[in-house]
């Protein structure tokens, strides 16, 4: 089968820095389909790990984003079927999508929108499984109009974590919801998902969510440069407020801060539940599902900006650039062999 690996870290400007490869199709045992890739999306995950993880010289194929063809099943297999479409971020210690065939256990996949078409189905399950685990189970942000009004701000709201975040914030929940964004661009981007407001997290952060949100936050989102804006999103959480992040900090952060308003700290990685095979492993594949519904009643929409054209080592390339640039709105898609 065709895909697109690496075998050493260089920078993404390099013509080897991933390359066509072919490779063995592989075999679905167990609880695993084998699925025919006919979309992928680029997320940074794909970035750090390419410039982190030296393969030694070996294949390593990239990709956790994809919507594809089930076109077989390990012998366990309950929830999908030959002929099924689906979608699914797969797990990061696994092989990833951006090859012709994957494997994944059909616990982590969700049944494709019927209403999107394979690259924009592609562009929605790491994000979507990111900011729902953050809202409902970290934050536990509840849903529907009953419960006290939250305020929530999303830090990086026009990227593809924060597209979602705010989707699922204004659609599912009662809260008011701020969303940063600094440039012309991105601000018109996070309105349109449905931001009721929207700060520059290049000006005065503080200044601008007290003007919306005189009594502060009560949660967080923040999806990059957390280290930047730490000191700031502790001055805007409410007592006993909540933060909730996905970046790798490039300096400690300081949790003390935290203490005299005994605000909690939240972690997520949406890899957590198929790297260590938790109890609710399943929970995935059946937000995968509730999403897809959204979608198909016109709640939910696709973040899909770009599409780059083919799945091949050049147009991944130029993806991983764009995502590196931190420009990105939205997410970036290739679709095809």
């Amino acid at each position: 089968m065709k895909a697109v690996a690496y075998r050493q870290i260089l920078p993404i400007t390099d013509p080897q820095s991933l390359i066509d490869v072919d490779l063995p199709q592989p075999v679905p045992q167990g609880r695993d389909l084998l699925v025919k890739v006919e979309a992928i999306s680029v997320n940074p995950v794909d970035t750090k790990v390419r410039r982190r993880t030296d393969p030694a010289g070996a294949d390593k194929v990239l990709g956790w984003d994809a919507a594809g063809t089930v076109v077989a099943v390990g012998a366990d297999v309950t929830l999908f079927k030959p002929g099924d479409a689906v979608y699914y971020a797969g797990a990061i210690d696994r092989s990833g999508s951006n090859a012709q065939f994957q494997l994944v256990d059909e616990r982590i996949v969700g049944r494709k929108p019927s209403t999107l078409d394979f690259a924009q189905a592609a562009a929605m399950p790491l994000t979507t499984i990111t900011a729902w685990e953050m809202l409902f189970d970290r934050l536990n942000v509840p849903r529907g109009s009953s419960g006290r009004h939250r305020v929530i701000l999303v830090m990086g709201g026009a990227g593809g974590v924060g597209s979602m975040a705010i989707q699922l914030a204004r659609r599912l929940t009662n809260a008011t919801v701020i969303a940063s964004a600094s440039r012309e661009d991105t601000q018109a981007w996070v309105k349109e998902l449905g931001a009721h407001h929207v700060v520059d997290h290049h000006g005065d952060l503080v200044a601008a969510v007290k003007a919306v949100a005189p009594q502060g936050v009560d949660d967080v989102l923040s999806l990059t440069h957390t280290e930047q804006h730490f000191p700031k999103l502790v001055e805007l959480l409410k007592p006993q407020g909540k933060l909730a992040l996905i970046d790798d900090p490039a300096k400690p952060i300081d949790v003390t801060l935290l203490k005299p308003k005994s605000i909690s700290l939240h972690w997520e990685l949406m890899f957590t539940r198929s790297l260590f095979h938790t109890d609710d492993m399943q929970a995935q594949h059946q937000l995968l599902n509730e999403a897809a519904d959204l979608v198909d009643a016109g709640v939910l929409r696709t973040t899909l900006r770009e599409n780059m054209g083919a799945i091949n080592a050049a147009n991944l390339r130029r993806a991983h650039q764009q995502v590196e640039s931190a420009s990105t709105i939205g997410k970036v898609v290739l679709s095809g062999w």
